[in-house]
């Protein structure tokens, strides 16, 4: 365990990891050797002249003081590991998170890293400050006991031996029955996560269509159930194991009890010795008991290192062997096929975004529109077929310099808790006020600003619930502005927005895309009409390209779209009076 907390938790936590199991198994030796100090003690105070006892007795101190002191330099140095062990975890998970391809990132993974990233952590934590005392106690204690026995009688201690093999077994027994249980129970509870917090998200949902009893909720209380289903069928199942692990401790010490009353009757063991080393037979068995005890907590701790482990070691999008630099900001797609699992979605695109033009993506929805717009920055990797920034391969780039190059507008604005100001500087995180309020202006944000009590500094809620879709949609474009990237990638970016303010900020996204490489994922007619060339895209593959005037001459597929936009776009609800 040892070994695979350090892989997990980093090699900057060797160190004093080992210097506190050093003084953990310092400790338990010296608790070994006083107890065994005991033999000798008890013997000189129950024979003929008690005045012996005393330099057993300041040798018994001796050894204690040593046993505190290498006790409370480990215990110091495990909670002070255990509190920065938390916050390591958290920046590995957190780098490992955002290194991870955006497949990763299912429904289903929500609920594990919700997880992880809390009762795993504490579970974790708990190895250290908590866990590894007891459980170097209850192995370096009863070895360095029966090595001790050896000294007074190597019968007793040959015993005690012989009841080692047998612990063992019965304990990874005992073990094994509770393994896959604990492992039906974890997943059952990730799964509960899960389904929590799709039940929060899906309030206002459920709320509106008065299905507070639904199926979604239903799901809800299927995870419950079967979580607790789960949780009793592994509290049933380690019963018998850790009922069996405690009668083998008590017949060890009843063999050892078995064999020094035979000595002792047949004359080979004088009634003194006998009883210290029955006491010396206690503390062998005394720490062992505790192991059953810390069961439940050394699986859960194992079980926690182990999802842990498997998160760092998830792949990455592999890094460039030899990075290369993009001669312009050209993007071009070479015959890209691509798919989510075994579903198709791009099955052959190619395509060219001239450096500073402007390219409007259209088609019906499900076309894949949008997975071109998340192949550019390289949220996934391709299937086959290539896509290049300046001629050059996306996957030779280095990650820093391609997302430098790249702004993003989504659909779907994610703001974080804290002011506009600060949600807007993650474009640039070292621009000044001035560059940030620029960039807000631009995108229509001060309009915003102006109406909220705080102002600059008025927060935004986590998500951004204090703010409205369209407001959202500001301050994503604002982010977008300050960045400054030279290829630009906006994917609805005005689909929240009423029409007044839907014309500020195409005029700023028109300053913006200057000089610039910008792709629009939009059905909004006066953006696809205004670009320089446009993509219609149908079941995977480029179906038309060209201008507006060109694709309309044609008659073809774009065509028919415009006419029904066009159509949409006119529609009216009128109230007929009978």
């Amino acid at each position: 365990m040892i070994r695979q907390l350090i892989d997990v938790v980093g090699p900057e936590h060797a160190r004093p990891l080992r210097r506190m199991v050093t003084g953990l198994v310092a400790g338990a030796v010296f608790q070994g050797i006083a107890f065994a100090l005991l033999v000798p003690l008890l013997e000189a105070l129950l024979g003929s002249d008690p005045d012996e006892v005393w330099p057993w007795m300041w040798a018994l101190l001796g050894v204690a003081v040593l046993y505190g002191l290498a006790y409370y330099d480990s215990m110091r140095t495990g909670f002070a590991a255990g509190a920065s062990l938390s916050r390591s975890l958290h920046h590995r998970i957190g780098d490992r998170v955002a290194e991870l391809p955006l497949g990763w990132f299912v429904p289903e993974q929500v609920g594990r890293l919700g997880q992880l990233a809390t009762k795993n952590v504490m579970d974790i934590m708990g190895v250290p400050a908590h866990l590894l005392r007891p459980l170097v106690t209850s192995y370096v204690t009863p070895l360095t006991v029966v090595a001790a026995m050896y000294l007074f009688d190597w019968r007793l201690a040959l015993a005690a031996t012989l009841t080692v093999p047998v612990i063992v077994l019965v304990y990874r027994w005992s073990t094994q029955l509770t393994r896959t249980a604990d492992e039906i129970r974890h997943a059952a509870q990730a799964e509960t996560g899960g389904r929590v917090v799709e039940f929060a998200q899906l309030q206002p949902v459920l709320r509106v269509f008065g299905r507070d009893g639904a199926p979604e909720s239903g799901r809800l209380t299927d995870a419950l159930r079967t979580q607790a289903e789960a949780s009793r069928r592994s509290l049933v199942t380690g019963v018998p194991g850790l009922v069996g692990f405690t009668l083998v401790i008590q017949a060890a010490f009843t063999v050892v009890l078995v064999t020094g009353t035979y000595l002792a009757l047949d004359g080979d063991l004088d009634a003194a010795r006998l009883l210290a080393i029955l006491v010396l037979a206690v503390r062998f068995t005394e720490p062992l008991a505790e192991t059953a005890v810390l069961g439940s907590a050394l699986r859960s701790a194992r079980h926690a290192l182990d999802q842990v482990a498997e998160l760092l070691a998830e792949p990455t999008l592999p890094q460039p062997a030899t990075a290369r630099v993009p001669a312009d900001n050209t993007v071009s797609f070479d015959d890209v096929r691509f798919g989510y699992g075994e579903r198709p979605v791009l099955t052959g695109v190619s395509m060219t975004l001239p450096e500073g033009t402007m390219t409007a993506l259209v088609g019906p929805s499900g076309s894949g529109k949008t997975t071109i717009g998340k192949l550019i920055p390289r949220f996934w990797d391709v299937d086959s077929g290539t896509v290049r920034i300046g001629g050059v391969d996306v996957r030779e780039i280095e990650p820093e310099e391609l997302m430098s190059r790249i702004s993003v507008v989504f659909q779907d604005v994610y703001l974080f808790q804290g002011t506009i100001l600060e949600n807007i500087r993650l474009g640039r995180p070292g621009a000044s006020d001035a560059d940030v309020r620029a960039a807000a202006r631009l995108a229509r944000v001060d309009e915003i600003v102006h109406r909220l009590p705080d102002g600059w500094e008025a927060t935004v809620g986590e998500g951004g619930t204090q703010l409205s879709g369209g407001e959202r949609q500001r301050v994503s474009i604002a982010r977008a502005i300050l960045k400054d990237a030279p290829i630009v990638l906006l994917d609805e970016a005005t689909s929240s927005l009423d029409p007044e303010n839907e014309q500020a900020v195409q005029e700023a996204l028109t300053a913006l895309t200057t000089g610039r490489t910008l792709l629009v994922i939009a059905h909004r007619l006066r953006t696809v009409a205004a670009a320089d060339q446009i993509l219609f895209l149908d079941e995977g593959r480029i179906a038309e390209s060209g201008s507006h005037d060109e694709l309309l001459a044609r008659d073809g597929r774009y065509a028919s779209f415009w006419a029904g936009r066009s159509r949409a776009g006119a529609w009216r609800l009128t109230q007929e009076w009978a």
